[in-house]
């Protein structure tokens, strides 16, 4: 070979070699991250919300579980609105279908422009297509903030083509759709079509397509850019329409109607994993009854007397939860605590189990008389003094009535009556298990309800009363406890009694009027509650079908402003049993067996004579409070807890104490100090001493009786 050409030869072969090198090295350095496949996307995708359905499938509400971002379930492309297929399709890569991930004459006609822009002044379109786009979903490092250069590019054009060799158009577009950003958090159309228009995908329409397109190429813009893009996706003249449309979403109006939030706080209580769907018990219409009514009570009292309230709807037969309001917002200062399960004092709504189990062992009868006078008990932790609400005092009244009228000192006799270790654990028994102390710790007051309840427990332990005495749990669906049996807890005669009580409007008007919140056109027993200070006001009652407990209050603990059991649970639950009876109304119970009716009068009370349910055996035709001399001798006075101070004026002996005893005393004797003070029935005295004393009551037996502390100082 001549040396000209050996040399010529030479040149072609370095050169060759030169452009292997470089071509080699750009391959390697364009080359695209692996994508993964489709199917893989499409299982590890994991919507950021979790969705509570009521019993009939109906979106209730939805919780935010994933913080990084919002999205919604997969949505697949056959679900998608095929305006906005086509709008996408049009508006971002016209030549989607044909191409092989990369649109040739789009990156010629880019780079054309690009060429000439300096000459023209105009600025270039972009060629990167759906395929492109996907591929830098997939892989963010596709598309680093700020990287424009040709090797970025490159890169994202053989990711491209690489997706389009192994995905169908199908999947690729279905894809981009659900992995695409978009205003805000939202990310896919899923979400983009719930928070931006208030649709879901298949009922976007034209116009909507037209927007969701124009969001695309820069999801911040505002509402003028946007009208006008979408203008152009839509090759429409008269604009005035999408225009409009574009400022509604870019004010965020349909954001506030991303779920129907008509169950927030039993959803944060169900919800707690990504893309869970919880179906409940609850019955929308119901749910939503429940809502209007405290809602319109709440706005009627106004936030300067009372903020807060919750409602529990349950069915009697089941046990499902049918409503569940843990509150409505409105003027709440705690909007987020869920009033539902928050424990609250009972107040007096604990009074019919006292009542109850009292009946059931027959130690009293729905007649028995009681006096409702002053009373002072002396406790470990001092002086007792109930008081009714009122602060008035009736006298002699009967079971009935002082249950129906809701009379605090009548309740703390009933107590003495029984044992306050055995209501507790009635009241255990029923499903207060906010009740963690023995009944010491809680003393006579638990007959007025100072222990700690939530709505839930109260409106299942009055569910029991319905069922005559059967207790089940409550559940809001497939979240049954294990373990959790129904068992019979009330003696179904004693459940029988009290219900008709608590039903009984003639009974109860004197506290409440003849005309009440509480009477309804059907038959509903009924008892509401005020907590001390005024922080807690409940009205919980049931028909034959429904158990209905609501609760108002400041969830916060401040007190309400002229607010009473009549005037403020009692209105919201009176609206809900009607809109539950609807069309059918409540029907009074059968009376079980082991209950009689008989006539019966009550001389010595204003009550006329009338007739009763008795126990089988406990019937009486008349009954009466027990004569003076009958009744168990006491110390009246001095009162025990007292305290008694010496006037240094007065000569010692001039400041004697009289001791008066109460019923027949005669043989009984007065022990001051564990020192003998002589006959209870001779009018004894007491000289006083500096310290604390106890005097006791001594029967002729030895047994002692009664007993007061008080102090002289």
């Amino acid at each position: 070979m001549m040396p000209g050409k050996r040399r010529w030869f030479d040149a072609l072969a370095w050169t060759a070699l030169t452009l292997l090198v470089l071509v080699t090295a750009a391959h390697l350095v364009t080359r695209p991250p692996a994508l993964p496949e489709y199917e893989k996307v499409r299982a590890d995708w994991r919507a950021s919300e979790a969705w509570l359905y009521d019993r009939d499938g109906q979106l209730l509400d939805s919780e935010r579980v994933d913080f990084e971002r919002r999205r919604l379930a997969w949505v697949p492309l056959g679900d998608i609105s095929p305006a906005v297929r086509d709008a996408v399709v049009n508006a971002e890569d016209r030549r989607f279908w044909s191409h092989a991930g990369v649109d040739w004459l789009a990156v010629a006609s880019a780079v054309r422009a690009r060429l000439t822009r300096g000459e023209t002044g105009g600025s270039s379109r972009g060629a990167s297509t759906l395929a492109m786009q996907l591929a830098a979903f997939l892989d963010p490092g596709l598309a680093q903030p700020g990287q424009r250069d040709w090797r970025t590019k490159i890169r994202q054009m053989r990711a491209g083509q690489a997706l389009a060799a192994n995905w169908s158009h199908e999947q690729m577009l279905e894809a981009y759709f659900n992995l695409l950003p978009l205003r805000g958090e939202a990310q896919g159309i899923g979400a983009g079509a719930q928070s931006l228009f208030g649709k879901k995908p298949a009922q976007m329409n034209h116009t909507d397509a037209a927007l969701f397109a124009g969001l695309l190429p820069n999801p911040a813009a505002g509402a003028e850019a946007l009208g006008r893009r979408a203008c152009r996706v839509a090759g429409t003249r008269d604009c005035s329409a999408i225009r409009a449309a574009a400022a509604t979403l870019v004010s965020g109006e349909h954001a506030a109607r991303f779920d129907p939030g008509l169950a927030p706080h039993l959803a944060v209580r169900l919800l707690d994993k990504p893309g869970k769907r919880v179906t409940t018990t609850i019955d929308r219409r119901i749910q939503t009854a429940a809502i209007v009514a405290l809602r319109r009570q709440l706005a009627g009292l106004g936030a300067n007397r009372v903020r807060d309230g919750a409602v529990v709807v349950l069915d009697n037969a089941t046990g499902e939860v049918l409503a569940y309001v843990g509150g409505v917002g409105l003027g709440s200062t705690a909007a987020q605590v869920d009033g539902a399960n928050a424990r609250r004092q009972a107040g007096s709504t604990l009074k019919p189990h006292l009542y109850a189990q009292v009946i059931e062992h027959g130690w009293l009868t729905a007649a028995s008389i009681l006096e409702d006078s002053p009373v002072q008990l002396d406790t470990a932790s001092g002086l007792y003094v109930p008081k009714n609400y009122d602060r008035s005092f009736k006298g002699p009244v009967s079971v009935r009535h002082a249950l129906a009228s809701s009379l605090n000192v009548p309740a703390v006799r009933t107590l003495i009556i029984d044992d306050v270790q055995q209501f507790r654990d009635r009241l255990w028994a029923l499903g207060y298990h906010g009740l963690v102390e023995d009944g010491e710790y809680y003393g006579f007051s638990l007959a007025l309800g100072s222990a700690e309840v939530s709505l839930v427990e109260q409106a299942n332990a009055f569910r029991t009363l319905a069922n005559m005495g059967k207790w089940s749990p409550v559940h809001f669906g497939d979240m049954r406890k294990d373990g959790e049996e129904a068992r019979a807890i009330v003696n179904p005669a004693a459940a029988f009694i009290v219900g008709d009580i608590l039903a009984d409007a003639s009974a109860r008007a004197d506290a409440f009027g003849a005309d009440s919140a509480l009477r309804l056109p059907f038959w509903a027993a009924a008892k509401t509650g005020t907590s001390k200070g005024m922080r807690d006001n409940w009205c919980i009652g049931y028909s034959d079908r429904f158990t209905v407990a609501v609760w108002v209050g400041n969830l916060e603990g401040d007190s309400m402003r002229a607010v009473s059991g009549t005037s403020g649970a009692a209105p919201v639950w009176r609206d809900v049993m009607m809109a539950l009876h609807a069309g059918r109304p409540g029907q009074p119970p059968k009376m079980p067996g082991g209950v009689e009716l008989r006539q019966v009068s009550l001389p010595g009370t204003r009550e006329p004579p009338r007739r009763e349910y008795f126990l089988t055996g406990t019937a009486q035709t008349e009954m009466a409070a027990a004569p003076q001399a009958a009744r168990r001798p006491r110390i009246t006075s001095p009162v025990s807890g007292s305290v008694y101070a010496l006037d240094p004026d007065i000569p010692i002996d001039r400041q004697r104490l009289a001791v008066t005893v109460s019923g027949s005393v005669a043989g009984y004797r007065l022990i001051l100090d564990k020192k003998p003070l002589g006959d209870a029935d001779a009018g004894q005295q007491i000289l006083p001493r500096p310290g604390a004393h106890m005097l006791a009551l001594i029967d002729p037996g030895g047994r002692m009786i009664d007993r007061v502390r008080f102090t002289v100082r």
